[in-house]
This record gives structure tokens, sequence and C-alpha cells, in this order.
């Protein structure tokens, strides 16, 4: 069973209710075919069937119910997460969902995590690299991390689409170009210096585009922080194999090698990306882990197996 960890969905509705509230980058969401009719739901289908997936798990990242108002926040997040619903209700053998939460609003997000949990039986929670500017590992949302520590449940990292707070980036064009994975880089940098994956061990942590350059900076990692960080609980090497990275590498196969050797077959989860990557670029995002080279049990655990141990079916 191959299942797509890293796929969106959303109404313009709901795009509208993050306008309202003054979102800016709704507009590039619109048109794309990430829409919940029937009609929209017949094209994803017929190329998640030629891509050989079988179920797609949803989050709302970027666009999230991230707001400074906590009303506006509660109820962008409760808009997103009964969205999901009905859709994982109306296509079950599809679809599962990461719950949006109300952040930077702890006590909120808590208790919506709760229902989406409970009652809305979700995968597990979703949330972007920085919120409003805050660090993913924020002291002021450990609750959220020990919640679903307490669960064993998900939590799906995706780039903010802030281009890492760098004019740098964002001024140039390129805040997704290259802003996206520096974002991932950066988060989940910030995970491991704040110790939260050996404080929160049964806490699924789940990076986008195969941990961004982090592949690439692992040894570097280990290398300066003692240095630079010596008071963390443990070498950035064995934090980062505590967690999980999907594979959205753009079909580029020499990454998706650098991410199995630094970190591990058994800890990449497949991703499309859908729908920024449609068409041939979906077919891609599986043929090219079918077809990199890689033994035949790690391109099989990537594709069909290990999702299955992060969500519950």
């Amino acid at each position: 069973m191959a299942i797509d960890i890293h796929a969106h969905a959303w109404t313009d509705a709901y795009l509208d209710l993050l306008q309202g509230y003054g979102k800016t980058d709704t507009a590039t969401q619109r048109g794309l075919g990430a829409g919940v009719s029937d009609a929209d739901m017949e094209a994803r289908f017929e190329l998640m069937d030629a891509a050989g997936i079988t179920l797609q798990v949803l989050s709302v990242t970027p666009q999230s119910p991230h707001f400074t108002d906590r009303e506006h926040a509660v109820r962008a997040a409760r808009t997103a997460n009964d969205l999901y619903a009905d859709v994982v209700q109306r296509w079950p053998d599809r679809f599962r969902a990461f719950a949006a939460l109300p952040f930077p609003h702890t006590d909120a997000a808590l208790e919506e995590l709760a229902r989406a949990l409970d009652e809305l039986n979700m995968a597990g929670a979703c949330t972007t690299t920085s919120v409003l500017g805050r660090s993913v590992a924020d002291p002021a949302f450990e609750p959220v991390f020990a919640e679903l520590d307490r669960r064993g449940s998900v939590l799906y990292v995706h780039p903010a689409g802030t281009g890492a707070e760098s004019p740098l980036i964002a001024g140039h064009r390129l805040t997704w170009t290259i802003g996206a994975p520096v974002e991932d880089t950066v988060a989940v940098m910030h995970l491991i210096l704040a110790g939260v994956p050996s404080r929160y061990p049964r806490l699924k942590v789940v990076i986008s585009h195969l941990g961004g350059a982090l592949p690439m900076v692992l040894a570097r990692a280990d290398n300066q922080y003692l240095w630079e960080a010596p008071d963390i609980p443990e070498k950035p090497s064995l934090a980062a194999r505590r967690m999980w990275y999907d594979t959205v590498g753009h079909g580029h196969v020499p990454a998706l090698w650098a991410a199995v050797e630094s970190l591990g077959a058994d800890r990449l989860v497949l991703g499309t990306d859908f729908p920024y990557q449609a068409g041939e670029q979906f077919l891609a995002a599986t043929g090219y882990i079918r077809y990199s080279g890689l033994p035949d049990a790690q391109a099989t655990a990537i594709l069909d197996e290990n999702a299955t141990r992060l969500i519950t079916l």
C-alpha cells in the first residue's frame, strides 16, 4: 500500500476565510486542482492510480490557521478540520488527514487537537516550520508535543513559505525555490537543538522535502555542535534518525540517495506535494524511487511499508 504523506486539499471558501483574516498568499493556491468537488477528485484519483498510490494523508499547510487573533485561528482551524473530516468520510479508502491547529494559541491548539483526534479520527497534526515568525520548537508549543507524544501520534512539519524570514530569500524571488528547503533545514535543527526528539520519543515528527539540506550538513552538525551548542542531549545525527522525512525531491535521485545514506531508508516516507507537483511530476514522485537504483527492499519500504508505522489505517 503506497501512502502519500505530503498532499494538500482546500476549498475556495476556506481560502476566502483565511484571506478575510489577512492572509496574503491565497491567490496562488487557487485553480490548481486541490478542490474537493467530484470533478477535482476524479482527476486526483486518476493520477493517484496511475502513480500506484492508494491513500493520501491531507494537510492544509502552508495555508494554516495561524493568526494572532485567537478567535480567527480557532475558527479557521475548525473549518479546515471539519472540511477534512468530511472528505475522509466521503472517500474513506483514499484519504486520511492531519489536523490543523490554531497556533500560536497553545491552549486552543490542545482543545482542537483533542477534538480532531478523538472525534474526527485524524491521523495526527500538522504545522509549519515557523509560526508567525516563531520557531516550530518554541517552548510555548511544548504542551502540544507532550500530548502528541502521550498519544504516540504524528506531527507533520511543512514550510511556512516565509523564506526563512530572510529578505535575501523572500526579497529575491526564492521563497519556494530554495526558501522551502532552507525552512525545513532550520526547523529540523531547531527541534534537534531543543531536544524534542529525545524528550518525546513517542512523538513521530515528519519533516518535508527529504529534510531540506539536512542530509548534506548532518556530519557538519555532529562536528560543530560541541563548539556551538554543547548543551543538547545527543548528537544531531542520532536525533535526526529519530524523525521521519518525506520523499518530495522533485525527481532528483542523488538527493534521494543522500537522504537514504544519511538518515536511513527506514525513516523515509512517500510524499508527492500534490497539487504543486501534478501530471508528469506527480508520476515522477513515485517513479524516481522505483527507478533510483536503490536496493529493492529499500525502495519497497519507502513506497509501501514505512508510512504504515506512522499512521493508523
